[in-house]
């Protein structure tokens, strides 16, 4: 299976870029990606492109993709709507009609949150524009899956980028044991999210958009 990944660098890309390196039905991983992660591994390729609004440049280097696991995103705040919605939507967008036109049989998997809204009507913004993005997912021809994720636990040395999600999850750590005992399925691990996403591209799902239980059971 030939899978593209964006967002190799987030803390969430960390962690599906692990298990995709691990697991042997994953033959090749093509990284899109800004600046070089220098890995080194023979199964993946480093596409640094800087323009994601258009992937015109990189085709070759997508075609032929079984899977496309789309974990990039930024922290809403502090942001203006149309700022957000420009990195959240178009980039998004962009890749998935260079994808969809490439390759039309396969999976598209996007990394949401817990708490879209799919209606594009609510009172937060952020909800708002991840809602945008998966309707707009959701009338490709493609098999797309979106994946809500609540609480992320990274592991195996994997960390945030930004400083201060750096020192939330350092100050929340003491908290997860507690929050899994009293709510079960409400926090999934970046190893979980990762070998979830192959699973789906794999054997698919009964349905388009997976909660956090979802993600834990598959």
């Amino acid at each position: 299976m030939k899978v593209i990944l964006f967002g190799a660098s987030g803390m969430v890309g960390q962690g599906v870029l692990r298990e995709c390196l691990r697991d042997p039905a994953v033959t090749e991983i093509v990284a899109v990606l800004r600046t070089p992660l220098g890995l080194g591994d023979p199964k993946l390729r480093e596409v640094v492109h800087q323009d994601f609004t258009d992937f015109s440049a990189i085709e070759p280097a997508m075609d032929g993709a079984d899977a496309c696991f789309f974990c990039l995103g930024v922290s809403s705040a502090g942001m203006s709507e149309a700022r957000y919605a420009r990195i959240t939507h178009d980039y998004t967008m962009a890749a998935a009609y260079a994808l969809v036109t490439l390759n039309p049989g396969m999976t598209f998997v996007y990394v949401s949150g817990r708490g879209t809204d799919s209606t594009e009507q609510g009172r937060i913004m952020w909800a708002r524009v991840k809602g945008r993005v998966e309707n707009a997912l959701l009338k490709l021809p493609f098999r797309a899956y979106m994946f809500r994720p609540g609480i992320i636990q990274p592991l195996h040395g994997i960390r945030p980028k930004s400083a201060v999600y750096r020192a939330v999850y350092t100050l929340a750590a003491p908290l997860i044991g507690p929050i899994k005992w009293l709510w079960p399925g409400s926090i999934v691990t970046t190893e979980q999210v990762g070998r979830a996403m192959i699973r789906v591209a794999r054997e698919g799902y009964p349905r388009r958009i997976l909660e956090t239980a979802d993600i834990g059971a598959l």
